[in-house]
């Protein structure tokens, strides 16, 4: 069977690029070949939007898996990209800690849905989780699901700020909920070469987390802006735009880094 690689796109700082790298991303890893998963658990439903996948088309959603406990294949569409599918979100995922904030196993549920992925030989090879901006039961039912998270960091002033607590949240997950999770890496986005404080960030961040930061940078694109009001990914929206080109070249660069994991 083939192996799934389950990643959590998560930081609680909002309009970090998180959906963007969530769409972006995994716009590019289906075009260099891998077959790609998007849940979207975020209520406001910005990758499902962004994927081109209008409401009256999500039948089943992730609300109905995790509150209804529907298989995850039932919520599964294809998108316009090959290789690409989308678990859409609901606005109703809004009200998920009142009607299962009490429930015996609450923080699993998304990581039970999605464990028989495994067992399918049509299996993706990467599921991104596109959290909410926040630290609430999604995320951590995201986290709980996930082998690693991907934290998209802009680079502007308060970039660190909350960082730690994004970090304390993921230590208290490894230690109560899941033991393997792990920091896949860091992205830096909206990375503007006029400023120098986006330099300044930049540095920052690399002589914080260190080789834990990905070499691409995502650069401020207006066509990264542009494209999900026409439902694209910046990939099939303006293929040549700097922003498709540098989350072609981050997609690479995580294969390469998943390569040398399972290697070592």
């Amino acid at each position: 069977m083939p192996e799934v690689r389950v990643l959590a796109v998560a930081n609680q700082k909002g309009g970090v690029g998180k959906t963007t790298t969530a769409i972006n991303l995994g716009t590019a890893l289906a075009a260099v070949g891998e077959r790609v998963l998007i849940v979207d658990t975020d209520p406001q439903g910005n990758a499902s939007t962004g994927l081109g996948v209008p409401r009256q088309a999500r039948a089943t959603t992730i609300y109905d898996v995790l509150i209804q406990g529907r298989p995850i294949a039932d919520a599964m569409i294809p998108t316009a990209v090959p290789n690409l599918s989308l678990a859409p979100s609901d606005p109703e995922l809004s009200g998920v800690e009142i009607e299962i904030g009490k429930a015996p196993r609450r923080s699993f549920r998304l990581r039970e849905a999605l464990a028989v992925l495994r067992d399918r030989a049509d299996a993706p090879a990467y599921v991104l989780i596109d959290c909410p901006p926040s630290l609430n039961l999604l995320t951590v039912n995201a986290m709980t699901a996930a082998d690693a998270v991907l934290v998209p960091l802009q680079c502007e002033f308060f970039a660190l700020e909350g960082l730690s607590q994004l970090m304390r949240t993921v230590e208290l997950v490894r230690h109560s909920l899941n033991p393997k999770l792990e920091i896949q890496g860091v992205v830096l986005t909206m990375y503007d070469r006029r400023n120098s404080l986006s330099a300044q960030v930049a540095a920052d961040v690399r002589a914080h987390f260190g080789d834990k930061v990905y070499e691409t940078v995502i650069p401020r694109n207006v066509r990264l802006s542009e494209a999900p009001s026409f439902g694209k990914p910046a990939l099939i929206y303006d293929l040549k735009c700097s922003g498709s080109q540098a989350y072609l070249k981050l997609a690479r660069e995580l294969i390469s880094r998943e390569r040398l994991k399972r290697a070592a």
